[in-house]
């Protein structure tokens, strides 16, 4: 067995230990130096470390013979599926930044490194056909601009903006509350097909766990850290979109929400984040604005800070230019063209104009 697939292994086997979670998780890897010398360790100094009882520590010795991982592993290997731990470069920056943040992610689908350029998108389960057509509209042009849309697989709003992300053949992300195994809700299955065709499903729960009340929050919270960005589009005044706006909030992430009407009780929640600093947002083109000025200008001779594509792009722009004219000119990827074009938007090299075309600032 390869090197790295053991070290996964060692970190899935902590990862299944019950009651263990990823703050502990942490310290025994700070204090031991990898998953296999936890799993070495005798008991005594398991148990002198802060917050692992005697319980835990035994549960720590179990799950170095007992197997769990090793069936973990058989279970996404048959569905070609594969860890996201904590030290792989696709782990996005933004959510190693929670004081959470899950050790590993179990996934299906593909992650790129472009996948880091993305804003979440939530709203309540029970939806208005207002909310679903503004959920739709918001993520088909910002996947567009070439954001990652990351949402929940949930009924109403997370649903809109899958299905808006893959109409404008871009990516998205779906984190859920449940295993692999599991997938929830189960009409949305047909939905999860075509996401892991462009883009990923990510589980931090066993393979065969089912949804409960418990395992959203948690979810939530990958959703809310995922990137620095987060658009509520419908929530009611007990939706569980609140929760992640919170948590978004409470991580120091930017937050955005489109009004409803005050007389419509699924737009309570939402207003009401207006109403304590969520940024009020009526198009993508508001998020994208934005977006632009968390970035300093460079100056305009100073392109050391531009990847090749950035340049080739950069040149290419010296006349108006739609996202079809770049690819044919330039001969790369639509979705390295979308991609690359958006890190030159937000590092204000290039500005968007109507009709979905691009210059040169």
């Amino acid at each position: 067995m390869r090197e790295e697939m053991q070290d996964d292994l060692d970190l899935l086997s902590l990862h299944l230990v019950s009651n263990l979670g990823p703050i502990r998780i942490r310290r025994l890897l700070s204090r031991f130096g990898s998953a296999a010398e936890v799993l070495k360790a005798p008991l005594s100094d398991l148990v002198r470390l802060q917050g692992i009882s005697r319980e835990l520590a035994q549960a720590i010795h179990t799950a170095a013979h007992d197997g769990e991982a090793q069936r973990e592993w058989a279970h996404l290997e048959a569905i070609k599926g594969w860890l996201l731990t904590h030290d792989n470069p696709l782990y996005p920056i933004a959510l190693k930044q929670i004081s959470n943040a899950p050790i590993l992610l179990e996934g299906i689908g593909q992650l790129k490194d472009l996948d880091r350029h993305a804003i979440g998108i939530v709203g309540s389960r029970h939806t208005t056909f207002y909310g679903l057509e503004c959920a739709r509209q918001f993520s088909y042009k910002l996947a567009t601009a070439g954001l990652t849309i990351v949402s929940g697989l949930a009924r109403g709003i997370d649903t809109a903006a899958h299905q808006g992300a893959l109409a404008a053949k871009g990516r998205t992300i779906a984190v859920i509350g449940s295993g692999l195994g599991q997938l929830y809700p189960p009409e949305n299955k047909a939905l999860a097909e075509r996401i892991i065709d462009h883009g990923a499903i990510l589980s931090e729960f066993p393979f065969g766990s089912p949804p409960n009340p418990q395992t959203f929050p948690y979810r939530n919270r990958v959703v809310a850290g995922w990137s620095s960005e987060l658009l509520v589009v419908e929530a009611g005044p007990k939706s569980g979109a609140l929760i992640t706006a919170n948590l978004a909030m409470e991580s120091g992430r930017q937050v955005y929400a489109v009004p409803g009407p005050i007389n419509v009780e699924g737009s309570a929640g939402s207003n009401r984040l207006i109403q304590q600093g969520a940024k009020l947002v009526t198009c993508a083109e508001d998020i994208l604005e934005e977006m632009q000025q968390l970035f300093h200008s460079p100056t305009q001779a100073d392109n050391s800070n531009l990847s090749d594509d950035e340049r080739l792009l950069l040149h290419a722009l010296a006349t108006e230019q739609t996202i079809d004219d770049l690819v044919e000119q330039t001969g790369l990827a639509a979705a390295k063209v979308c991609s690359s074009v958006l890190s030159l938007e937000l590092k204000q090299r290039v500005k968007p104009l109507p009709g979905q075309r691009y210059t040169r600032v």
